[in-house]
């Protein structure tokens, strides 16, 4: 057994497994809870009693379904609110969107070939599909996924595109590896990437990538526009070099 497998603590695993789970679904059973997780239904009883018992999850008392409370959100309050980066962001962002007059988001890769939107801001005129802070959306799909597949080394980039799973989210979703490579190599060389309407109806968009002091990406600035208001054409000409200097002002801030 390696060091790492030993200092495992495996009931927090399952706990943290289970209260992941509920990103997927308004509510569960203990049933559900089992099935979903992989395990027996004594162990769903248990996690679910003792999340419960620390504020995490509510009992519905006459379903007996379970689902997350308002502690939850508290988990990601620290990572938001002490990144001094994201403090520099949220000027920029909502520099770029006065400049737009359209909605920018900042977004961060997670560990699972997902862009998790972590800021927003909305112009007044425009209700926006609704997108809280914490949401997921795959990197194949989206403009900041493509851009920031675009900064892997070749053999990683092949790799993730072999083995990402490719949902069609909706009829002009991209599926084809080679034309994503195609689309991917574009905003190398752009410094941009795009994707039009690949995961919301209507919704077309361009994001530049963030880095930190190292240079390493960390992240994406993204416009999201409608169409028909829009087109593909215009917003690469228009909205392209304003997603690249903001995420170049987010960057290069100390």
């Amino acid at each position: 057994m390696s060091d790492t497998s030993a200092l495992m603590i495996q009931s927090l695993e399952k706990g943290l497994s289970v209260l992941e789970s509920f990103r997927a679904h308004a509510s569960l059973s203990l049933q559900e809870i089992a099935r979903v997780n992989g395990i027996t239904m004594g162990s769903a009883q248990r996690v679910a009693h003792t999340l419960e018992q620390t504020g995490y999850l509510f009992k519905d008392p006459r379903s007996k379904r379970y689902s997350t409370t308002v502690k939850s959100v508290g988990l990601g309050y620290s990572y938001l609110y002490r990144q001094p980066l994201f403090q520099h962001a949220h000027a920029v962002l909502h520099q770029l969107n006065q400049e737009c007059g359209e909605i920018v988001n900042l977004g961060v890769p997670d560990n699972e070939d997902n862009i998790v939107f972590v800021m927003r801001v909305a112009p007044a005129r425009h209700i926006p599909e609704y997108m809280p802070v914490g949401s997921r959306i795959p990197c194949i799909a989206t403009a900041s996924g493509r851009a920031l597949w675009a900064q892997l080394p070749p053999a990683e980039l092949d790799r993730k595109l072999r083995t990402v799973a490719r949902i069609k989210h909706n009829p002009r979703t991209t599926t084809d590896p080679k034309i994503l490579r195609a689309l991917i190599d574009e905003a190398r060389r752009d410094q941009y990437g795009y994707a039009d309407e690949e995961f919301y109806a209507g919704d077309l968009n361009v994001a530049a990538v963030v880095h930190n002091e190292a240079g390493t990406p960390i992240g994406a600035v993204n416009i999201s526009v409608p169409k028909p208001r829009w087109s593909l054409e215009r917003a690469r000409q228009e909205l392209g070099p304003l997603v690249i200097r903001a995420a170049r002002a987010i960057s290069t801030h100390r």
